[in-house]
């Protein structure tokens, strides 16, 4: 008995000081509370104790993060642009406007630098992973080492929702096989809604929650657009959770992929804007500016930036061109003001919250500057000008009545990407200048925030935003998560900001994309552009040979004053510090390859055969990937389809790849196979002539690809076979040479948006798929 009261003494003394230790926030995640009750021989003589779970520091906040994408300074009504953004003005005037905040001039590494309070580059995202190459800072895959700001707050105590877009995810990891340790839930959120790219498509979303793809419930015929979905979902679970738990605080992530495209809206919300910019972009630029200067956005003494030889002046275009134009920008205006108004119901359920003094909304208006990637001539398939094939004017106007709906992917052109980004100059991807970089902020936090009309000049980052949180929650950032050291966060906290307005924020920043590259120090900039975002297939080399510009930003916001001839000896020292930033951060090497970059070979999906040539599927194999699927560009294959029918009573899609920017399929109509390339909206049907018999049936596919190895985008044989007995054939003059785009690979349906109108998606198949076999060649 005595040594049972020796153990249980020793027992109690080891926990107090536990006790007193816990929880120990500095290491993640924290175990349980240690147990303060005693433990006798019997219940009858012992005292029981709950141990608890780590809740969140006292008077910790409700964080929510608002990231919209492809935003340029110069749009919304909230910073002087002409877009009404009425939410976001309502906030501003709850809260703060902030006009030096900083981007990385592209979304995946912006994202990516936002989660995790890291550089882009030290966080494995140097650009996106469609151009990922095998170089640790450039796989896109986010390090153990970096871990997301939804992984510390739920180690301490915070309820974490992610709505919306991820980008952070490698492409060829997004399987049902994962691993999902680089999906949003592996990242430290408890609950995703969204999708898994760049970009999706508003009215048929590749969509999925948490690990598992989902349908929308209704058709865009019956009004669904993603943009609502969202929003809906995330009041809901926000209510709900306040419901349950309201002495727990949130971090939720809102990012829905607007302003991206493709610009997808009704036309009642474009009509709104018809005829609102006839007066060219150079006017635009001219009355945003009067309007940013009046409101105090940009400072005294700034100046216009000119417009550059790479947007034609407007009185030079044709009246086709005008209309062209002005008919996408008013579609991208009409995006934006629905999507406004969708955010704005969601600060309006936030106003509604028991706590909502304490809840504090981070909303970062673009994750880059407005976006030039639709072109000269903008494009109702941006698909097709991201794969290098330029739209044709004639063709847009002649299809304008298909703008914002679902067989568009529309996107405005290159003029009115640099007149968004007023005052500055260059637009997205554009890492050396703030026309890329710069994007408009505002904080709101009743309990911490008194409004200041006039906006906070601090220089900042995103890589900022982090530390920010964790200051206002009290809580440190850990030395070690999951068992693994961590580095160390490269952000500062600006809550200090929130109260000091003459608080000046960071003293150094580098910026780096497509080896367009930017040194930030203590109110100096040097520049060197390099790239053009709207040239995938332009890579010029020769880095020695760029041009460097020097700006003295105290005394020029907009960056109109090059000062590199007058002061070689401060640029000279930018670029030492630059060198040293790249070394620090892992930006090397630089590669300034656009769609070469696109071509090279990825991972393959963890666990499967390297080198295949042989790939085998089975009904319910969907939502794969691009690089995940079987490599069937650029090359010959053949696919055979072992499938059992009704004859003329069967349909629906066998195999699916891509959808309505491009991509092919091949379904049953009424018992006959079909097989469907789409081209950029350019289809290529080759169809059988009668029914499938009743029972077990073979289809052969063959694609005999014409170009020879290296070749992108060469033409093909096409040959149709039934049971041995070939069917029909065709032949294609030119093939898709990069990617379909945003939508996926899959057997027994068209998940997604479909690749042909000839169906409602998802089409699925009637029949019974006993295999599906591609063997690559």
């Amino acid at each position: 008995m005595a040594r049972f009261i020796l153990a249980t003494a020793t027992l109690m003394l080891a926990t107090q000081v536990q006790a007193q230790a816990w929880p120990d926030r500095s290491n993640l995640p924290i175990p349980l509370a240690p147990f303060e009750g005693t433990i006798g021989e019997t219940y009858q003589d012992s005292v029981s104790d709950w141990q608890e779970p780590v809740a969140a520091p006292e008077g910790a906040p409700n964080v929510i993060v608002i990231l919209l994408d492809d935003v340029g300074f110069g749009q919304t009504s909230t910073f002087g642009g002409l877009i009404p953004t009425p939410a976001l003005d309502q906030l501003a005037e709850e809260g703060l406007r902030f006009t030096r905040f900083h981007t990385t001039a592209i979304c995946g590494p912006s994202r990516a630098a936002l989660l995790t309070g890291r550089n882009h580059h030290s966080s494995g995202n140097g650009f996106l992973m469609e151009w990922a190459t095998g170089f640790p800072s450039y796989s896109t895959m986010l390090p153990k080492e970096t871990a997301t700001i939804a992984e510390i707050l739920k180690d301490n105590g915070y309820a974490t929702w992610w709505f919306g877009k991820n980008h952070n995810t490698p492409d060829w990891e997004q399987t049902v096989t994962g691993p999902f340790d680089r999906w949003p839930t592996g990242m430290g959120f408890d609950y995703f809604y969204g999708f898994n790219s760049g970009e999706t498509h508003q009215y048929y979303p590749v969509l999925f929650e948490n690990t598992v793809p989902v349908e929308p419930e209704t058709t865009p015929e019956e009004g669904y657009h993603l943009m609502t979905d969202m929003t809906d979902r995330a009041i809901a679970r926000m209510k709900f959770a306040k419901s349950v738990a309201p002495n727990k605080p949130f971090f939720m992530y809102f990012a829905p992929g607007a302003m991206h495209a493709p610009h997808h809206v009704t036309a009642e919300w474009r009509e709104t804007f018809d005829g609102a910019f006839d007066m060219g972009w150079e006017e635009y630029r001219n009355q945003v500016f009067a309007r940013q200067r009046e409101m105090g956005i940009v400072p005294e003494g700034t100046e216009l930036t000119p417009r550059p030889d790479w947007v034609p002046a407007w009185d030079t275009l044709s009246d086709d061109q005008k209309e062209v134009y002005n008919a996408l920008f008013e579609n991208f205006a009409g995006y934006f003001a629905f999507t406004d108004q969708e955010v704005g119901r969601l600060l309006d359920a936030v106003r509604e919250l028991p706590d909502a003094e304490n809840t504090m909304v981070v909303y970062i208006v673009g994750d880059n500057g407005a976006s030039s990637e639709g072109g000269p001539d903008g494009t109702l398939n941006e698909i097709m000008n991201l794969n290098g094939i330029p739209s044709d004017i004639e063709d847009i106007k002649a299809n304008l009545h298909k703008l914002g709906g679902p067989e568009s992917e529309p996107h405005y052109p290159v003029g009115w990407a640099w007149a968004g980004n007023t005052p500055f100059q260059w637009v997205k991807q554009v890492a050396s200048h703030l026309g890329g970089t710069r994007n408009p902020m505002v904080i709101s936090w009743p309990a911490r925030i008194e409004h200041d009309a006039a906006p906070r000049t601090a220089f900042l980052h995103l890589v900022d935003v982090v530390p920010t949180i964790l200051d206002a929650a009290n809580i440190p950032m850990p030395d070690r998560v999951n068992g693994i050291d961590q580095k160390p966060l490269e952000g500062e906290s600006f809550l200090a900001s929130f109260t000091d307005p003459g608080y000046m924020g960071r003293t150094q920043q580098y910026f780096e994309v497509f080896s367009n590259r930017s040194m930030y120090a203590d109110g100096w900039k040097a520049n060197a552009q390099h790239t053009f975002p709207w040239r995938q297939d332009f890579a010029p080399g020769e880095w020695e040979n760029d041009r460097w510009e020097l700006y003295n930003l105290d005394e020029d916001f907009s960056e109109a004053n090059d000062l590199a001839a007058e002061n070689p000896e401060k640029l000279a020292e930018l670029k030492a510090m630059l060198h040293e930033a790249f070394e620090k951060y892992g930006v090397l090497p630089l590669d300034d390859r656009g769609a070469g970059r696109l071509a090279i070979a990825k991972p393959p999906v963890p666990g499967a055969d390297e080198g295949a040539t042989t790939y085998t599927y089975y009904e319910g194999a969907i939502r794969i990937a691009e690089p995940a699927a079987p490599p069937m560009k650029n090359r010959s294959w053949t696919l055979t389809a072992k499938v059992e029918t009704e004859g003329a009573d069967t349909e629906g899609v066998i195999m699916g790849f891509g959808g309505v920017a491009a991509g092919m399929v091949l379904y049953l109509d009424g018992g006959v196979p079909v097989f469907d390339y789409n081209l950029f909206e350019k289809h290529t049907v080759v169809q059988g002539a009668e029914p499938l018999p009743a029972g077990e049936a073979e289809i052969i596919l063959d694609f005999s690809y014409q170009g020879a190895e290296g070749e992108a985008g060469k033409g093909a044989e096409i040959t149709l076979t039934v049971n041995g007995t070939e069917v029909a054939t065709g032949r294609m003059e030119t093939t898709v040479g990069g990617r379909f785009g945003i939508d996926t690979f899959g057997i027994g349906e068209d998940s997604g948006q479909p690749v042909t109108a000839a169906y409602e998606p998802p089409f699925a198949f009637t029949g019974g798929i006993e295999s599906v076999v591609v063997e690559v060649r």
